[in-house]
């Protein structure tokens, strides 16, 4: 609940025009909870209608600039693995902390900056974020 707490209120103050900002704690948190979930079989399996997610060559890197913190992503194996290291990258996601978390959620994050295989991002956001979508009556 913590996290869907946090997106209500950056949704609140988006809504609003106020700025909006989560304890690095709190965010650093947020990410590992995220790339946990994105290991979860359903995130990574093709299933109907999803292309793969793992292949040569895919992996993913988040990148605070403004704390000591960093994400790397490897589809590269027969599962996602993750780890809090920095090494080169298909894609680089570099920018706030805060913005990092809001980013997977996909919320505006106009101070993040993507390097590189953008497709490759957008692809394992969609696969990762499959929980979040809504599911048809």
């Amino acid at each position: 609940m913590t996290f869907e707490t946090v997106l209500h209120r950056c949704d609140a103050a988006l809504a609003t025009g106020r700025p909006f900002a989560v304890e690095d704690a709190v965010a650093a948190d947020g990410l590992d909870e995220w790339m946990t979930f994105a290991g979860v079989s359903e995130a990574y399996e093709p299933g109907p209608g999803a292309s793969a997610l793992l292949g040569p060559g895919r992996t993913l890197l988040f990148q605070a600039t403004d704390a000591d913190a960093a994400w790397r992503v490897d589809l590269t194996g027969d599962r996602p693995a993750w780890s809090r290291a920095t090494a080169p990258a298909a894609v680089t996601v570099r920018g706030p902390l805060t913005e990092l978390l809001l980013s997977v959620y996909r919320r505006p994050t106009p101070n993040v900056e993507t390097t590189s295989d953008a497709a490759l991002l957008d692809h394992w956001l969609t696969r990762t974020g499959f929980w979040l979508e809504a599911e048809e009556c």
